[in-house]
C-alpha cells in the first residue's frame, strides 16, 4: 500500500475532539516522556494516544499505539502519524539511545486507558492489575459491566465463596488494564472491520 499525505486521509475519517479525554492509566519514566511529546501531535491529526511502550536497550523499539475515532488505525494512518512524530522526537530526543519508531493500532486485546474505554467495551472480559491490593488482591479478571463514578465495574469469575462477584476498581489506581482475547471479542472486531471497510469504499 502506498503512503498518503496527511491531507489525503480516508473520506470516512472525521477529526473530532475525542482526543481531549485524558488517559487515566499512563506510563512511567522514558515512556511518559515520549507520551507527552506524542499526544499533542497525534491529537492535531485527529488521532489519540493509547499507549507508549519501550522495549530493549541498545537499538530499542518505541511502540506508540494510537487510534481513530472509531477505534481503528489503518496503515495509512500509521504512516501519517509516523511522518509527523519522527521530526518531533528527533528534536526532543527523549530516548538516550538509538531506537526504531513503530506506530500501531491498539489491537484486539487492547489496553484500556480512558474511562470511556471501560464503558465502550462493557460485556467483554478484561484483566486488571491494581497498584495496591483491594480486599487482599491486585489482579482481577472478569466481565466489564461499565463504570460507576471513577471506578470500573467488573464481575470477576474467580471470586471466592465469601466475596461478591462484582467489584468496583478505581481507574486511577490501576497499573494496567486490557481486554482478554475471546471469541466474542474477535467476532465483534471482525464485524467492525467489515463495516469500516464498507464506509471507506
Amino acid at each position: 500500500m502506498t503512503a498518503k499525505s496527511m491531507d489525503e486521509r480516508p473520506k470516512s475519517f472525521e477529526v473530532t475532539n475525542f482526543a481531549e479525554e485524558p488517559r487515566r492509566i499512563t506510563e512511567p519514566g522514558r515512556s511518559a516522556r515520549v507520551a507527552a511529546l506524542a499526544e499533542p501531535v497525534l491529537a492535531s491529526l485527529g488521532y489519540r494516544l493509547v499507549r507508549v511502550r519501550i522495549s530493549g536497550s541498545a537499538g530499542c523499539t518505541v511502540q506508540i499505539m494510537a487510534e481513530r475515532p472509531d477505534g481503528t488505525m489503518r496503515i495509512e494512518d500509521c504512516e501519517a502519524a509516523s511522518r509527523a512524530l519522527s521530526p518531533v522526537l528527533d528534536v526532543a530526543d527523549p530516548i538516550e539511545t538509538s531506537y526504531q519508531l513503530e506506530i500501531s493500532s491498539p489491537g484486539i486485546d487492547r489496553p484500556l486507558v480512558r474511562r470511556s474505554d471501560f464503558d465502550r467495551y462493557a460485556g467483554h472480559v478484561a484483566h486488571v492489575e491494581m497498584q495496591a491490593p483491594i480486599d487482599g488482591r491486585r489482579r482481577f479478571r472478569g466481565e466489564l459491566i461499565g463504570t460507576a463514578g471513577e471506578c470500573a465495574r467488573i464481575r470477576h469469575s474467580d471470586a471466592a465463596a465469601t466475596e461478591s462477584s462484582e467489584v468496583l476498581l478505581p481507574i486511577d489506581d490501576m497499573m494496567e488494564a486490557k481486554l482478554v482475547l475471546t471469541d466474542m471479542l474477535i467476532s465483534e472486531s471482525l464485524r467492525k472491520s467489515k463495516q469500516s471497510q464498507r464506509k471507506g469504499d
